[in-house]
C-alpha cells in the first residue's frame, strides 16, 4: 500500500480513530509496541516517539538507553478485533538513534538493505510464508496447557477438524488488514494448522508475518484457546515449519525468473537457488534461533540435508508444481521462531551473492531422503543438529557478518551461546522447553 503521511492522518480524522499503536520487532521476532493517542501521530511522523531500548532485550544499556520509532506510513492497518466505538489501528515502525541515524540493531532496516541491493540490479523478490501453529486448550486461569484443541490429522475436517472456525476468523480477519490469506487447512498434528497467504515483496512479507502471528494469539485467546508458533510444541508430534516460498522478478520487464527452472533454462534462477542451498548452513542459526527448533530437523517432512528436487517434500529445497507467475522455490528449514526481517534478508543476499558469482545449481536428488540408504546421504551436507553447531558457523560467515553486520551479529550470538549453556545445563530438557518457550513463542 502507497500511502502519504498525509493521506494518514486525514483516516485517522475520518474513520473514528482513538488509539494507534506503533509495533516494531525485537532483535529475536517478538513484536513489541507502544500506544500514542490521534493527537499525537503528526509528532511520531515528524520527529518519532522516544523508548527505553534498555529494557529491550539485545536493544541497548542503560548508559544509552534512548531510541525513536518512527511509523511506516504504509503500513497501516485497522485492528478489527478490537471492542468500538473508536477504531484501533497499528503501523509497523523504524527505529533510529535520537540524532536521526539507523539503529543498527533495526532488523527492518537490515532487510531494506538487502532489498535495495535487488532493486539496484533491477530484481524484484517476492516471497509468501508458509506458517504451521498449535492450537491448546487453556486452564482454569487462562493459562496454556499441553492439551490440544482435537486429535485431527493432514486436511481433516469436523468434528476431527474443531479448528476450522478459528481458521476462517483469522483469514477474514486478516482480510480486513489488507493481508491476503490463500489457504488454510488443518495440519498433520493434534491441533495443528497451517494458514498461508499471498506472496508479496520481501518487506511486506515480512511486516505481514509479524502481524499475522499477533492475530492469531490474538483470535486464539478470544475463543478461550493458546496459539503456540514454538517449533517443536510435542516431542512425538510433527514439528511447526515456516515454508519461505521465493520467487526472482526481472525488471522492469517483470518476468518470472524461476519459470524455466523445471525446464533447465533459468541460470539467473538457479544460481539464485544454489546460493542458498550453499550458505543456508551458516545462516540457519537465524533460521532456527531456538534449541527446540532442532528436535524438529529429520523428521514429519521436515528436512536434515541439504539438497533441493522438483516437488519432493524430504528437501530442504524443492520446485513446486506450478504454472507462470507462480513458478517458485520452497525452502522448508525454517521455523516460525525466526526473526523474519534478518531471515528473509540472509536467504536473499545468500542468493544474491550467488547470481553475481554464477554459482552453478547441483544435481537434484530426486529421492526420499527419510528412508534413504546411507549410500545417498553420507555425500550430502547436513543441517546443524543443534543450536550450538548453527553458533559455531554463523560466528565464521562473512556472509552473515556483512549482512546483519558484526555488531548485531555478536550481540545476537552472545544471547545464544547463554540460552545453549542453559540447555546444556538443564537436568530435563522437556521442562526447560516448556518454561523457556512454551509460553512466549
Amino acid at each position: 500500500m502507497n500511502i502519504t503521511a498525509d493521506e494518514v492522518l486525514q483516516f485517522i480524522k475520518e474513520n473514528d480513530v482513538k488509539f494507534i499503536r506503533l509495533g516494531f520487532c525485537d532483535l529475536f521476532g517478538f513484536q513489541k509496541n507502544i500506544s500514542i493517542m490521534p493527537d499525537e501521530l503528526p509528532g511520531a511522523f515528524a520527529h518519532g516517539v522516544s523508548f527505553d531500548a534498555s529494557a529491550i532485550k539485545g536493544f541497548r544499556d542503560v548508559a544509552k538507553s534512548d531510541l525513536l520509532l518512527f511509523p511506516d506510513p504504509a503500513t497501516l492497518t485497522v485492528l478489527p478485533w478490537r471492542p468500538g466505538p473508536g477504531r484501533v489501528v497499528r503501523f509497523i515502525c523504524d527505529i533510529k538513534n535520537p540524532d536521526g541515524s539507523e539503529f543498527v540493531h533495526d532488523s527492518r532496516m537490515v532487510l531494506k538493505k538487502v532489498i535495495a541491493q535487488f532493486e539496484r540490479r533491477n530484481y524484484l523478490c517476492m516471497i509468501g510464508p508458509e506458517c504451521e501453529f498449535y492450537l491448546f486448550k487453556t486452564d482454569e486461569n487462562g493459562d496454556p496447557t499441553e492439551v490440544t484443541l482435537d486429535k485431527g490429522g493432514y486436511l481433516d475436517i469436523a468434528p476431527l477438524d474443531k479448528g476450522e472456525n478459528i481458521r476462517r476468523e483469522i483469514c477474514l480477519c486478516l482480510e480486513e488488514m489488507g493481508i491476503k490469506p490463500e489457504t488454510s487447512h488443518h495440519e498433520q498434528g493434534p491441533g495443528q494448522n497451517e494458514i498461508d497467504f499471498k506472496y508479496s515483496d520481501a518487506l511486506s512479507a515480512a511486516d505481514n508475518l509479524l502481524i499475522f502471528k499477533s492475530v492469531v494469539k490474538a483470535i486464539a485467546a478470544r475463543n478461550g484457546l493458546f496459539a503456540s508458533f514454538m517449533p517443536k510444541p510435542l516431542p512425538q508430534a510433527p514439528g511447526s515449519g515456516l515454508h519461505i516460498n521465493i520467487s526472482l522478478t526481472q525488471l522492469p520487464s517483470g518476468k518470472n525468473l524461476f519459470e524455466q527452472v523445471a525446464g533447465g533454462n533459468a541460470e539467473v534462477a538457479e544460481s539464485f537457488i544454489a546460493g542458498i542451498l550453499a550458505k543456508v548452513p551458516e545462516i540457519t542459526l537465524f533460521l532456527n534461533p531456538l534449541c527446540n527448533s532442532y528436535e524438529r530437523f529429520g523428521s514429519f517432512s521436515a528436512p536434515k540435508y541439504v539438497s533441493w528436487s522438483q516437488q519432493n517434500r524430504s528437501q530442504l529445497v524443492r520446485i513446486p508444481a506450478a504454472i507462470g507467475e507462480r513458478v517458485r522455490m520452497e525452502l522448508r528449514s525454517p521455523d516460525p521462531s525466526l526473526n523474519p526481517y534478518l531471515a528473509f534478508a540472509l536467504i536473499m543476499a545468500a542468493g544474491l551473492e550467488s547470481i553475481e558469482a554464477k554459482l552453478a545449481l547441483p544435481p537434484a536428488v530426486d529421492v526420499d531422503l527419510y528412508t534413504a540408504d546411507e549410500s545417498v546421504t553420507k555425500s550430502l551436507t547436513a543441517l546443524p543438529a543443534s543450536l550450538e553447531q548453527a553458533i559455531e558457523l554463523a560466528e565464521r560467515s562473512t556472509l552473515v557478518k556483512a549482512v546483519v553486520g558484526e555488531e548485531l551479529l555478536a550481540k545476537f550470538v552472545a544471547f545464544k551461546k547463554a540460552e545453549a549453556a542453559a540447555f546444556a545445563a538443564a537436568e530435563d530438557k522437556r521442562a526447560f522447553y516448556r518454561e523457556r518457550y512454551f509460553s512466549l513463542i
